[in-house]
């Protein structure tokens, strides 16, 4: 089931959620959503919005963050690499679950949050490395830094991203 609103989309399967959204994001949610009877493990990641960033040599204090996002790429992108994580690298893993914020992220607040279940801890903690990897490579996502002087930074695809000019890939 896939549903698209101006503030969110989201998209669920038996095995996969994955959200864009520009409300905060709900861990104890994604948690629940991979909890299983079967896991010994649920493992998560999350990226908050941290108040410096180093500019050309320089600590410049941030204020928020501003992302935005191709939403129906995202979605399908995000579907794409849980699928990858769980079929080839993590076959053990149980469920997974991907959130990512859109618009202003203040200080302190998640960006980004990763869940994976397994049997045993090892996998679900490598899926959500893993997947946030993949996550900053393939998914259409912006940010913009916005600092104390009130400059903001210009939008910045991932340096990681696989569609730069002599990025990874």
């Amino acid at each position: 089931m896939q549903t698209s609103v101006a503030s969110s989309a989201t998209s669920t399967n038996p095995t996969h959620h994955v959200e864009l959204t520009t409300d905060p994001i709900s861990l104890a949610a994604l948690v629940d959503f991979v909890r299983s009877d079967e896991a010994g493990a649920i493992a998560t990641f999350s990226g908050t919005t941290r108040n410096s960033f180093i500019v050309s040599g320089v600590r410049k204090s941030v204020t928020e963050l501003s992302y935005e996002a191709y939403a129906p790429m995202a979605i399908a992108q995000f579907h794409t690499i849980l699928n990858e994580a769980q079929t080839t690298h993590f076959p053990t893993v149980i469920k997974l679950a991907v959130a990512h914020r859109t618009g202003v992220v203040p200080v302190g607040q998640e960006s980004v949050i990763i869940a994976a279940s397994s049997p045993g801890r090892k996998d679900a903690q490598n899926a959500t490395a893993w997947i946030l990897d993949e996550l900053k490579r393939r998914v259409p996502i912006w940010k913009k830094e916005h600092y104390g002087d009130g400059s903001v930074a210009t939008w910045k695809e991932n340096g990681e991203c696989s569609w730069l000019a002599g990025g990874p890939h």
